[in-house]
């Protein structure tokens, strides 16, 4: 069955002006080709989701494969004051880890680490001028539902904390299939950047590479009620 995601490549800008900044050259560092992978599989309080580990070393795999700079952050190194101390060094970051939104303060918003929960108000503090790219492999990292202002979520707030480009979940993902999108994600966008001659992980290129991992998830579920909560929730926000 045909449909939209069969046409079109999907892409999201929760503001105009958040648009109108993304544009702008990004500066860059010694830093700013490093990607920084946080995977928590064990946050404190909070269900297991051991395919975290899987996805971490899929990544890790995929980006020694292709000699892309990385440092991996995983259990409990993973911690609030470690992820910020990189967070500010780093142009590229994937999360995948319980996310959460909280639809009563937004900003306390944020990952569960391994001491805690890095909340969105402390991210907006990190000055990050090689901010590029955020891959969100957490529930609800796009989700506005029952604020007043459905931009008040993870993806719109890594955007104002300067990245370009961000992939977030409007409601919870199954932990087994965070892998499959991941893995096939970084497989087009490596593949894809390195047609360009750019950096193999940036935030060009990104919202193909997400439809066409989205479409491979998609071809092997289906589109029954089912899947389709399962495939949807992945978006792309930025430029």
């Amino acid at each position: 069955m045909d449909c939209i995601f069969d046409y079109v490549v999907s892409s999201y800008t929760p503001t105009v002006s958040s648009f109108l900044e993304r544009t702008r050259a990004s500066q860059t560092t010694g830093l700013a080709d490093k990607v920084l992978v946080i995977a928590q599989p064990n946050a404190p309080g909070l269900p297991p989701l051991p395919g975290t580990k899987r996805e971490l070393k899929a990544i890790q795999e995929k980006f020694n494969t292709a000699n892309i700079p990385f440092l991996s952050l995983e259990g409990d190194p993973a911690t609030i004051g470690r992820t910020m101390k990189e967070l500010e060094l780093h142009s590229c970051i994937h999360f995948a880890c319980h996310g959460v939104q909280d639809t009563n303060h937004p900003l306390k918003s944020g990952f569960h680490l391994s001491d805690g929960r890095l909340e969105l108000w402390k991210v907006l503090q990190i000055q990050n001028t090689v901010a590029d790219f955020a891959f969100l492999s957490a529930c609800q990292t796009s989700k506005g539902e029952g604020l007043p202002e459905e931009v008040i979520h993870l993806a719109a707030g890594l955007l104002a904390a300067g990245y370009r480009g961000v992939v977030g979940t409007m409601w919870s993902i199954q932990d087994r299939y965070g892998l499959k999108v991941a893995d096939e994600f970084y497989t087009d966008l490596i593949s894809r950047r390195g047609k360009m001659g750019v950096s193999l992980v940036g935030s060009v290129g990104a919202a193909h590479a997400l439809h066409y991992a989205v479409q491979h998830l998609r071809e092997e579920l289906g589109d029954s009620p089912s899947a389709l909560l399962t495939w949807v929730p992945y978006v792309h926000m930025g430029v």
